[in-house]
C-alpha cells in the first residue's frame, strides 16, 4: 500500500480585493468583494514506502499548500489524500504521531531555552522514553555535528546550527512520513551538505518516506531519483529526475578546444548551433540533441580541434526554463 495517496486535491482560497484609495476602503467596510486564488489544482500523486521523492515549483506554484493539506493544517475545497492510511485533516491522534512536517522558516524551537530542553518536551509530548530520547538525540547530533551546542539558548545558534536542532526535533519520535519544505534555505554550503548527507542516511536506514520541497537543486539532485513538478498549482511532471532533462531538453552543450593559432573560430562554430560562451582557444556551443554526432564530425574536419567535451545541460538550467515557460 502507498504510503501516501493524493486524488484530485483542490484548494481554493477567498482572497479580498481592495479598492484604491480612501472610498476604496470605506467601500470595503460596508461589502467586501472576494475573489477565488486556486493555489492548488486537481493533484494526483501517489509515493510508496521509504520513498524520497523532490516537490518542485517556483514560489507560489502551490507546494507548501499541498504539504499542509497532506499534515492536516489545511482542509482542502474538493479532493482526497490518505497518509498511512489517514485522511490527513481528520488529525486522528495515531496519524499525528506518525508524520512530521518541518517548515524552513517557521520555529518549533523555543527561543529562549537551550534546544535539549525543548527535545526533553518534546519526548513527553510523544511518550518517549528518557534513555531512548537521549540515544536518539546524541545520535542525530553527532551526525549533524551540533553536539557541543545542545546546552546552548536557541537564539544564540547560528542558522545553521538551529535548521540542524529543528530537524533533530522533527525526528525525535521516528515518524513515517517527513514533509520537508525548504530544510538548506539560507544554510552555507558546508551545513546544507551536513544536512544532505544526514537526510540520506536516515532515509536509508529508518526507511521514512520523505518529500522535499528545496530551490537548490543540488538538494534534490543528491537525495531524490523521482520528482514531481507542481507549476500554478497543476502538476506536469513526474517521474525520474534524469527524465527530466530528457524530456524538456533537446540540446546538449558542446565544449570545443582549439589548437594555439586556430584564429577567431566562433563565426565557424555559430553555424553548428548557439555559442553560449567562449574565451581565446575555446568555446562552447548549445547543439541539438539529434544534431550533436554530425556537428562534432563537421568540427573536427573544418577546425584544428584539441578537445571537444559532450555535456547534458545542467538540471538547474531545465528547471529554471521550465518555470520561466
Amino acid at each position: 500500500m502507498a504510503a501516501i495517496e493524493v486524488t484530485g486535491l483542490t484548494k481554493v482560497f477567498r482572497t479580498y480585493k481592495k479598492r484604491p484609495g480612501f472610498s476604496g476602503a470605506l467601500k470595503g467596510l460596508l461589502r467586501r468583494t472576494y475573489e477565488p486564488t486556486e493555489a492548488v489544482r486537481d493533484v494526483s500523486f501517489s509515493v510508496e514506502p521509504g520513498e524520497l521523492v523532490g516537490f518542485l515549483g517556483p514560489n507560489g506554484a502551490g507546494k507548501t499548500t499541498t504539504l499542509k493539506m497532506l499534515s492536516g493544517l489545511l482542509y482542502p475545497t474538493s479532493g482526497s489524500a490518505r497518509v498511512l492510511g489517514y485522511v490527513p485533516w481528520e488529525r486522528h491522534d495515531a496519524y499525528r504521531r506518525q508524520f512530521a512536517l518541518l517548515l524552513g522558516q517557521k520555529n518549533q524551537l523555543w527561543w529562549d531555552l537551550p534546544a535539549r530542553e525543548s527535545f526533553d518536551l518534546n519526548a513527553k509530548i510523544y511518550g518517549i522514553d528518557r534513555e531512548v530520547k537521549e540515544r536518539r538525540v546524541d545520535e542525530m547530533s553527532d551526525l549533524l555535528r551540533v553536539r557541543d551546542k545542545l546546552d546552548v539558548s536557541v537564539r544564540e545558534l547560528s542558522l545553521g546550527e538551529r535548521a540542524k536542532m529543528e530537524l533533530i526535533a522533527a525526528l525525535l519520535h521516528e515518524p513515517k512520513v517527513l514533509f520537508l519544505d525548504e530544510p538548506t534555505i539560507g544554510l552555507d554550503v558546508v551545513s546544507q551538505k551536513i544536512v544532505r548527507e544526514f537526510l540520506r542516511e536516515h532515509n536509508a536506514r529508518k526507511h521514512t518516506t520523505i518529500v522535499l520541497t528545496s530551490h537548490y537543486m543540488t538538494d534534490i539532485q543528491e537525495l531524490c531519483q523521482r520528482v514531481i513538478v507542481i507549476d500554478h498549482g497543476r502538476i506536469f511532471f513526474d517521474g525520474r529526475l534524469d527524465e527530466v532533462v530528457d524530456r524538456f531538453a533537446d540540446w546538449k552543450i558542446v565544449t570545443i578546444q582549439c589548437a594555439a593559432g586556430a584564429g577567431d573560430t566562433s563565426a565557424r562554430l555559430g553555424t553548428y548551433g548557439e555559442i553560449i560562451e567562449q574565451s581565446p582557444g575555446r568555446v562552447q556551443i548549445k547543439v541539438k540533441r539529434d544534431r550533436v554526432i554530425p556537428v562534432c564530425k563537421a568540427v573536427l574536419d573544418d577546425l584544428q580541434v584539441t578537445d571537444i567535451d559532450i555535456q547534458e545541460v545542467p538540471i538547474e538550467e531545465v528547471i529554471r526554463q521550465l518555470f520561466t515557460r
